[in-house]
């Protein structure tokens, strides 16, 4: 990625790590998956901060125990959702953040906030955008009969599970599966799948061409899965 110059009021840094701050709500096994993968030293971004807006989420308890930053803005606390954002938008400031990676963050962000982070935020959802967006995805995936799930990787948009798709991957589904076995399955997936979205977003290898996603260096994988799998 090359050295860069980040730079805000009163303080300039130079870096060669994307400086990433993940928004949670719950126990963030995806923060935890991306954050394992900023360990390494090739990897081109830094977890600099975790935020949630649930102040007894178990992942700020995981995250401080590594010695991340942690900051807690409990949404209830304030009057509206801009009152929100705007202590949000000051934390992520301090931490000097350059890219949003949602993790489990179970709040849908204004229009105004969103455009500032106009394909600098990144989100990961439990299925094959665009189908079966918004909650119980694995209900409805099950309900509708398909043989193929998976997650998705995307830049947000203001509408809910909407924006350009950066990576998906997908698993097959089994005719015993439960809403559970399947969401641990695609689970299994997603905490592959982000660490590597992330790792295209902040080395600049995925950018956005007339709302759509275009990866340099792509790599077509010619082998197809097949769900339910051929006997040979």
């Amino acid at each position: 990625m090359g050295h860069r110059l980040l730079w805000t009021p009163g303080l300039s840094i130079v870096t060669d790590k994307a400086r990433v701050g993940i928004l949670i709500s719950g126990r963030g096994s995806n923060m935890q998956s991306l954050v394992a993968a900023a360990r390494e030293k090739d990897y081109p971004a830094k977890i600099v901060t975790v935020i949630s807006n649930r102040p007894d989420a178990p992942g700020l308890a995981w995250a401080a125990a590594k010695k991340i930053p942690t900051v807690a803005l409990d949404h209830k606390a304030f009057r509206s959702r801009d009152a929100f954002e705007s202590e949000l938008q000051k934390a992520l400031d301090a931490a000097h953040v350059e890219i949003i990676a949602l993790a489990g963050f179970m709040r849908l962000m204004t229009a105004g906030f969103v455009a500032r982070w106009q394909d600098r935020m990144i989100n990961i959802h439990p299925s094959l955008l665009p189908s079966f967006k918004g909650l119980h995805t694995h209900e409805s995936a099950l309900a509708a009969g398909v043989r193929i799930a998976g997650c998705t990787v995307h830049f947000v948009r203001h509408e809910m599970d909407a924006g350009p798709i950066i990576a998906q991957a997908a698993v097959p589904v089994l005719s015993t599966d439960t809403p559970v076995s399947l969401a641990n399955r695609v689970l299994e997936a997603e905490h592959a799948l982000y660490p590597e979205a992330l790792r295209l977003v902040a080395a600049g290898r995925a950018r956005v061409e007339h709302d759509k996603v275009v990866i340099s260096e792509d790599v077509n994988q010619s082998v197809p899965l097949f769900s339910p799998a051929f006997n040979k």
